[in-house]
This record gives structure tokens, sequence and C-alpha cells, in this order.
């Protein structure tokens, strides 16, 4: 017999949403939490977060506490007699009152093949690690940052054309389906097994510092490569271009052997801006000025004097 399953999810960012979704296909879902409305945008306006747009247009109650610390926020979530609490990217640390309230625990749908890459940038982290595969976990959340045992995963590959971004969005998707088939099983009263994560693998995902996003010529084309890719679309590589600071948005390693020192443009042509590295040679597809936009590297070159197409 199929059970319907109180729900109740929490979640902030784009990430989120699919899984969200998800959560209010396969069971009753009575309220969503999400962080307070926050300033964006160059007027700073007070911006719902994707998550409590998406849950607005599904007609779910919206519950926006600053810390669930508070004993009356918990007292909130406890009157929504959940189940099941189920977290994606919520931003907000679960103290352990708030784990024993739901009937099952609390779930969370985590963007990497646990214990790799535990922590706030798992996405960006894989990419600059240079990474074959990722995936997605559903764990079962206990004290500490990403350490309760593992449900479900689904793995993904990491092509040598995913960006961040691009692999953000696939392993949204990757962790709606996961926590579509935890649900299906919970409510045919099939209990996921839990695994517990082994100690050996265990590495952290740091949050991005804005700060890391400017480039050293003198590292290898091939680090240099996958911080372009794990980059975008935030914070975007900074590098010094002929005296001039650029963002990089696209760029490829190439094997060439080269003598010229680091940070030196070799070659500007329709191909691309190839620049020398302390291994090989960074060619720069996607370039974008102080100001300006990201262009392809043959219109970037048309508005620099400096450098000639060859």
């Amino acid at each position: 017999m199929t059970q319907t399953l109180r729900l109740v999810f929490a979640g902030t960012p784009e990430f989120a949403v699919p899984s969200l979704r998800a959560a209010a296909a396969h069971g009753e879902l009575v309220g969503v939490y999400t962080q307070p409305d926050r300033p964006a945008g160059r007027g700073r306006t007070l911006t719902a977060s994707p998550v409590k747009q998406a849950a607005q247009a599904l007609g779910i109650p919206v519950l926006q506490p600053e810390t669930l610390r508070d004993v009356d926020a918990q007292q909130s979530l406890r009157a929504l007699a959940p189940d099941l609490l189920i977290v994606v990217a919520y931003g907000l640390i679960l103290p352990k009152a708030v784990l024993a309230i739901p009937r099952y625990g609390c779930w969370n749908v985590h963007a990497s093949l646990l214990p790799r890459w535990r922590g706030a940038a798992p996405i960006q982290r894989a990419i600059e690690a240079g990474d074959r595969e990722t995936g997605v976990c559903l764990m079962q959340m206990a004290r500490g940052l990403d350490t309760g045992p593992v449900l479900l995963q689904r793995s993904t590959p990491i092509t040598d054309s995913d960006t961040a971004g691009s692999l953000h969005d696939r392993l949204a998707e990757l962790g709606a389906q996961v926590l579509g088939d935890g649900l299906t099983a919970l409510r045919a009263g099939l209990l996921p097994q839990a695994t517990a994560q082994p100690e050996a693998g265990v590495t952290y995902a740091h949050k991005l510092d804005k700060a890391e996003a400017r480039l050293d010529w003198s590292q290898p084309a091939t680090v240099l490569a996958r911080k372009v890719r794990a980059f975008n679309p935030w914070p975007i590589a900074e590098v010094e271009l002929v005296g001039e600071r650029a963002r990089i948005h696209a760029a490829v390693a190439l094997s060439d052997a080269i003598s010229a020192a680091p940070g030196s443009v070799v070659q500007a042509g329709r191909e691309g801006i190839d620049v020398a590295c302390g291994q090989g040679v960074l060619r720069l597809l996607t370039v974008q000025r102080d100001g300006g936009k990201a262009l392809a590297a043959r219109e970037y070159l048309n508005a620099r004097p400096a450098l000639q197409l060859s």
C-alpha cells in the first residue's frame, strides 16, 4: 500500500527548484522553508529566492526564519507534523533538535559523490580538480558537514566542455530524479538502505572566493583552463592581457611547447588568443573587457590595436 507523506522542503537557490517540484509530485508538501528575501541587482531591491518563487507558484506556504536555532521557529516546524524534511542547498544550519522533528528525519540532496567534495562548492571544485566524474547523493542528514549516510546516488561524467553552469543544471535535474526515487520507495514503505560514508577519500569543497578568479600565468595551461570552466558563470576568471584587465569566459589548453615568458601573447588570430603559461599555452576563446560584454576572441581583437590578427 502506498502511503501519503507529509513533506516539508528547505532550499534557496535555483539548484533546489527541480527537487522542490519533485517533492511536490511525490507527497503532500505542507510547507517550504527558504532564506529571507535579500537585496539583489543594481537597485539592491529585496528579491525572493528562486525556491520561494517556485513555491508560491505551486501555492505552497513559505516560511523564512533567520535561523532554525530559535525555539519558536522549531515549534512552527513541529506544528507542520512532517514525516520528512527535504533539504537542498538551504544555506542555514539545522540544529540537532530540528533533525529529530520529522518522523523519518531529514534528507539532503548534495551535488557530489560523497565523501568527495563535502561542503559549499562541490560543482566548481570537481571541475577545478580535473575530476572526470561527479554526481548527486541523497543523504540522511546527521550532525556534521555532509557526513550522513548515503541512501541513493547517481553519477554523470564531467566533459571537457562542461562549465560550472552546465554541470549545475545537469546535477540539479539528477538531484530531482534521485529524490523522486527515494520518495517513491518511502511511499511504498521501503526506506532506502543507508550506507555509511567511507573515511577514505574525504575532500572539502570550500566556498568560492572572488579573489580566486585572478589567474596566474605561471601555472600550467591545463590548470588554468579548468579554472576558467569552474569559475563560469561566477566569479569569471580574470587575467592581465597586454596591460588590460580582461575576464575570460571560455578557453582551452594547448600542449604546444613554448619558450615565451608566462603571460606573453604568442599568437592572436581567428581561432583565439594564445597566451604562454608555466607549461603549455592557453587559448582564449571568449573575452570580456572592463565594462564591456563577452566577445568571441576575433571580435575582441578588433578593439585591441596592440594585438594583430595572424
